[in-house]
């Protein structure tokens, strides 16, 4: 197993910025000083709780407790294994990494599934795209697709990496079986269709898209999972999905459509103040989108929008604009939509043409380019009064039934939101737009509240979910506190592992365990400071300790002071058991005793003296 060379991994720490590494993930904010704060990517939340020291080089969140460096916030995010992660940061920042003489460099071997079908997903992207921009039959009906029928740029086709799969599909297996894929990375990345019990050979390979334009689907961190293959005239006859116009790749170990954004990774760096996401159906929507300077659009897979893609979402922006198209699908589709965004805390308006004009974006975009998105902007609706309308589109004529029932329809959407101030504001809005008493919507609301918290205990209970993850409390023992000093008080360490004996540390948690093997760095003249610890910490429980350590800011002015209480909690833990028990031998005469009576007494004599003798370091700190 090759291993990476502790001074790479200290050089790494160095020249990678940990905001950089994490903004591919979280929108970060200044927070002051030199930190940063987002939304967690571990938990959701709705309250900024997830912190970065960019000069320190750690991460916390004060919410689900998790903090790191730049090393494990890779792992956790992207699934990889440490020296994995490693070699991901050095590939993205073009740092090389060196690996310890004689263990040799990283083989498919060693690579985890996961990353190796994120390399076969490069291998295709590239292969398609270069089968786009061949001057032969394919390439050539693919651009005039593009340029002519969908009235593309060539240039967007490069910039998004479009690619064209042939009718007979051939030449992706063999670009695989070159680069010497596993055989599971081969059977589980989607591309193929591989009868079980197939010996993997080039005729065993048979492609899943032939004769379809591709689109390549990246996740929110840019890496090639998937892709979205369009019908096209050269599609043959015996393709299983014909009568599909767009078909995606299935879900693998590095896809699942319900967890991510088309065109994410790109908007999620324009969205801002005044710049909200655009929310479009299709990929080619986001496409039309980008191409004519709408760089926040983004769509879902095809499917659903589903709970996960709009905490993701909320990661980033907290404002979202849907353009969905205007006929039933897309009218409904954004019913959908809306309680599910609400839940997640998404603030939302709906775009449409002033005067309710039908709209298709791809269309209204390529025909009148960025000034349509003003126009569409100018009639957007609020959440509420896109409900209401698409509930109940004339209320001035409308019954008080109908009203009653469009009423109610609304209030399953409202019921959605978690603040309270935000349910009052929609109730308001929903009566001046059904035309309702605002005193009644209110009174009908609690009332709709009140029938569904009776109809949900009567349900059968149902077993409670995993409850969200809570921030580990880490208790405050004298151990704890000895490390934090050694961590922000270095100067501390060397007396400190002179005066405190091996004995008196309860090594049965993460910081006591630390604490004696600092102790015993700084006892021989080896501490190798805190910014170049990743040779002491064995555990992951430790990594974690040491950066939710390093990032706390010490809440004390006087270190030697908590150095000599914790020396004296520490003694007093260590001591007193002993005392206890020579207190009760001596109070019983007949009790089986190991050591006589005046042993006794002299080790109780001596145990009194070392309680009450100062606690002072051996040398000043």
């Amino acid at each position: 197993m090759p291993v990476i060379k502790p001074t790479c991994v200290r050089d790494l720490k160095l020249r990678v910025n940990l905001a950089d590494v994490v903004s591919r993930m979280v929108t970060l904010r200044k927070a002051g000083g030199a930190r940063l704060k987002g939304l967690c990517p571990f938990h959701n939340e709705k309250t900024p709780s997830f912190n970065v020291d960019p000069d320190k080089g750690y991460y916390h969140c004060f919410g689900c407790g998790k903090s790191g460096d730049i090393i494990s916030f890779v792992r956790e995010t992207e699934q990889l294994n440490f020296s994995e992660a490693v070699e991901a940061l050095g590939k993205r920042f073009g740092i090389p990494i060196e690996y310890e003489e004689g263990s040799g460099g990283p083989s498919n071997a060693d690579r985890t599934l996961r990353q190796e079908v994120f390399d076969l997903h490069d291998v295709a992207a590239e292969h398609f795209y270069q089968a786009f921009k061949a001057k032969d039959p394919t390439g050539e009906a693919m651009r005039a697709l593009w340029t002519e029928k969908r009235r593309f740029a060539p240039e967007l086709a490069d910039e998004f990496k479009i690619g064209a799969a042939d009718a007979t599909g051939s030449g992706l297996g063999a670009a695989m079986m070159r680069r010497k894929f596993s055989e599971e990375a081969l059977r589980r990345c989607g591309l193929f269709f591989i009868y079980d019990d197939a010996q993997i050979t080039l005729q065993s390979l048979r492609p899943r898209f032939r004769g379809r334009l591709m689109i390549p689907i990246r996740d929110h961190q840019g890496r090639v999972c998937a892709f979205t293959a369009r019908q096209t005239d050269l599609t043959p006859e015996d393709d299983p999905a014909k009568d599909a116009k767009y078909v995606n790749s299935p879900e693998t170990p590095i896809f699942t459509k319900g967890n991510l954004l088309f065109n994410l990774d790109r908007a999620r760096t324009a969205v801002g103040e005044g710049k909200p996401f655009v929310m479009v159906e299709g990929q080619l929507d986001a496409l039309r989108c980008w191409s004519v300077g709408l760089k926040t659009a983004i769509a879902p897979q095809g499917t659903s929008i589903t709970e996960s893609q709009l905490v993701l979402l909320r990661r980033y922006h907290t404002k979202v604009e849907c353009f969905f198209d205007s006929d039933s699908a897309g009218q409904k589709a954004a019913l959908r939509f809306l309680p599910m965004a609400l839940k997640a805390g998404l603030e939302l308006r709906f775009l449409t043409l002033a005067g309710d004009g039908k709209v298709d974006p791809d269309l209204l975009f390529l025909e009148r380019g960025i000034a349509a998105y003003d126009e569409v902007r100018a009639g957007a609706k609020s959440a509420m009064q896109f409900a209401c309308r698409a509930t109940l589109p004339d209320p001035m004529t409308a019954s008080a039934e109908l009203k009653s029932r469009a009423a109610q329809t609304v209030f399953e959407i409202i019921a959605n939101a978690e603040s309270e101030v935000t349910r009052s504001e929609f109730i308001n809005e929903t009566a001046s737009h059904l035309r309702l008493p605002i005193a009644a919507a209110q009174k009908d609301f609690q009332a709709f509240m009140q029938r569904q918290s009776r109809q949900a205990a009567a349900r059968p209970t149902a077993a409670a979910p995993d409850p969200a993850p809570a921030a580990p409390q880490t208790a405050h023992t004298p151990e704890r506190d000895l490390l934090l000093l050694c961590l922000h008080f270095e100067t501390i360490g060397k007396p400190l592992s002179v005066s405190l004996p091996h004995d008196w540390i309860d090594l049965s948690h993460p910081a006591g365990a630390l604490l004696n093997r600092f102790l015993g760095e700084f006892e021989h003249d080896l501490w190798p400071g805190k910014d170049h610890l990743d040779n002491l910490l064995e555990t992951d429980a430790e990594r974690a300790m040491v950066a939710s350590l390093l990032f706390e800011t010490p809440g004390f002015e006087d270190p030697i002071k908590v150095a000599h209480e914790g020396l004296r909690l520490l003694r007093g833990r260590a001591l007193e058991p002993r005392l206890r028990q020579i207190e009760l031998a001596l109070a019983n005469p007949h009790a089986d005793i190991e050591s006589d009576p005046i042993s006794l007494l002299k080790e109780r004599s001596e145990l009194h003296r070392l309680l009450r003798q100062p606690i002072v370091l051996a040398a000043s700190a």
